[in-house]
């Protein structure tokens, strides 16, 4: 009896005993694991359609959702709710009208170009259900680029939404003179060579399509093109596989969403965060989703109280929009108890939580065409991931040196790069292997290579640049540093330096350009600047430049601020030498050259004073 209870006493000892040191030295295990074997349980779902024929799509997965239930709601838009059989049965539609009264044809590639709206839903399921790839086109981008998207994801084919035909009439003849065909969801239109495409909706049955139709032949295989900024100045299509919508339509369940949730997506439907995990995410839990047109601070909250929202996604400068709003009364007083996304910065973090509640805030962080993603499921302000014991038995990633002045990574003598210390920050690089594909871009095999870096800890390893600095603390937990090269973010926008300066060479003045971003207090990411060569015997014309970038650049790309330089700092190589630059930033108290702002009100560039500069770095002038 007395060895027993001596027995129980050491065996309950041992286990208080191992609490403890669990809590003290692993404090987030418990979390850790049960985020693993979540991902895991995804994971052998995804290897099982790797290694058979048996492959569930995310369409796939919506018609399964339609059949189970048919009568819940699965879109909420401008007050109207639309259910899963509805969006089924009108997507069915679309796929029957395509089919019979257009040249689409499965494996074709088809642009699609609408504003956030449940016919974006429809005619993308509907496309997808003919076996067609869908090319998602940003709706703010000018002439020029669009016809650059059609070119390198070989679309012959575009349908345009109803708002968005109007300002592409000038760019129709060029699309025309490609041989493509453009249908407009419409019931009649005005416009030579346009067919309508809504009008023939009532002559089709809304039965659903022979599933053989969207079968595809591997999980690899393309479904969607997602165009994403990049070095090369112009719009990239990054290559969406089945495999990578899969993934990115886990996210919400990842993170402990269920299907009495709903899901508030105010991001545009044409980017990833949107579409792949917004309505992905939605489909995959059964849920609801909230589509907002366009992003209203103002009514955020009021369409959060009205629908129930439980869920929203967001980038930072979203909340931080939520946190310049005035204060009232009820702003805690709301259903939403997750929020997921990307790019919130610690102080905005902070902020939101003392406004509006201790809503869980989910940062993540990936892109469209990334191998890798992180996920910051435990919380911790300002992390955008935790990289776990468990997390590094699956992906294999790595920090490395990074050469600010150089714009390249440091190489040791043996020509390798080097690790980053615990807590040191270092450009973020992924290893391609079977668990981490990378799919590329669509067009020139150059666009891919670029992001490729090799021989970077041996030779013939290839590893995926996501040209981010990032660093990764003591704990294990992953924050967001920099993002290098050609591209900035701004009004939760990818910039292309080399896009903005191709479209400023236009200007006749101009000599030489070099386009970067500037750090502004108080707003995310980083606001345009173009420095200037002025040609000899020319002066720099406000007002012309004004001119050329309204019309050639959507509001996100525009450089708010001008320096005119009489030397361009260059590498050996010849390359432009951004780092002292961005630096420097747009104050004329310390820059001796001559600074100059968009102004809106004038329609002109005019000079940036130390009044100005006050006013704008203090919130008084907005941006």
């Amino acid at each position: 009896m007395v060895f027993s209870l001596t027995l129980v006493t050491a065996v309950l000892t041992g286990i208080f005993s191992v609490h403890i040191a669990q809590r003290l030295f692993f404090p987030y295990f418990w979390k850790d694991l049960f985020f693993f074997l979540k991902v895991m349980r995804w994971g052998v779902r995804l290897e099982f359609y790797k290694r058979t024929s048996k492959i569930v799509t995310v369409i796939d997965r919506f018609v399964q959702q339609a059949q189970r239930i048919p009568d819940k709601a699965f879109l909420i838009y401008e007050g109207c709710t639309y259910t899963y059989r509805e969006i089924e049965e009108r997507s069915n539609r679309i796929a029957r009208a395509l089919k019979c009264h257009s040249p689409v044809k499965r494996g074709d590639t088809v642009a699609l170009l609408m504003s956030n709206e449940p016919d974006f839903l429809c005619v993308w399921f509907g496309l997808n259900k003919l076996g067609c790839a869908v090319a998602f086109l940003n709706t703010n981008i000018k002439s020029r680029s669009l016809l650059h998207c059609f070119n390198s994801c070989g679309a012959k084919i575009l349908v345009v939404g109803e708002d968005l035909l109007d300002p592409l009439k000038d760019v129709l003849p060029n699309l025309q003179e490609d041989n493509i065909s453009v249908l407009a969801m419409k019931q009649e239109v005005s416009y030579p060579g346009v067919n309508c495409l809504s009008d023939k909706l009532e002559q089709v049955s809304c039965e659903p399509m022979p599933a053989e139709l969207r079968v595809p032949t591997s999980i690899k295989d393309t479904t969607l093109y997602i165009f994403t900024s990049g070095t090369t100045g112009l719009p990239k299509a990054a290559v969406v596989t089945h495999l990578q919508s899969l993934k990115g339509s886990s996210g919400f369940y990842i993170y402990g969403g269920t299907a009495e949730d709903v899901i508030y997506t105010p991001l545009p439907l044409y980017h990833s965060a949107a579409s792949l995990i917004g309505i992905g995410g939605t489909i995959e839990l059964g849920a609801t989703c909230v589509l907002k047109k366009k992003f209203s601070a103002s009514q955020f909250w009021n369409d959060c109280r009205k629908y129930n929202v439980t869920i929203f996604q967001y980038i930072g400068e979203l909340c931080r929009y939520l946190c310049n709003q005035p204060k009232t009364e009820n702003e805690k007083n709301h259903k939403v108890h997750m929020a997921v996304g990307n790019g919130l910065r610690q102080d905005i973090w902070k902020e939101f939580h003392s406004r509006f509640g201790r809503i869980r805030m989910c940062e993540l962080y990936g892109s469209t065409e990334g191998n890798l993603c992180f996920m910051n499921y435990i919380g911790k302000i300002g992390a955008v991931g935790r990289s776990s014991f468990f997390y590094k038995l699956l992906f294999k990633y790595d920090l490395v040196k990074y050469d600010m002045a150089k714009d390249e990574p440091v190489r040791n003598e043996h020509g390798f790069c080097q690790q980053v210390d615990k807590g040191e920050m270092g450009l973020l690089l992924c290893r391609i292997n079977s668990q981490s594909p990378f799919f590329g871009y669509a067009g020139s095999k150059q666009l891919t290579e670029k992001k490729l870096i090799r021989d970077v800890f041996k030779k013939g390893d290839i590893y995926f640049n996501t040209g981010d600095l990032m660093a990764e603390d003591q704990e294990n937990f992953i924050s967001f540093k920099d993002r290098v090269g050609d591209t900035f973010r701004w009004k939760g926008e990818n910039v292309a330096t080399t896009e903005v300066a191709e479209v400023l060479g236009l200007l006749d003045f101009i000599q030489e350009v070099n386009v970067y971003g500037v750090e502004v207090p108080g707003h995310e990411g980083r606001a345009g600047m173009a420095a200037f060569i002025i040609k000899p015997d020319c002066v720099f014309d406000g007002k012309k430049m004004f001119e050329i970038v309204m019309a050639h650049l959507p509001a996100y790309a525009r450089p708010l601020f001008i320096r005119i330089q009489e030397s361009m700092e260059m590498t050996g190589t010849f390359k432009q030498l951004k780092f002292c630059l961005v630096k420097s930033g747009f104050n004329p108290a310390t820059i001796s050259d001559l600074l100059y702002y968009l102004d809106y009100t004038e329609k002109c560039y005019l000079p940036l004073t130390d009044s100005i500069y006050t006013s704008i770095v203090s919130g008084q002038r907005k941006l």
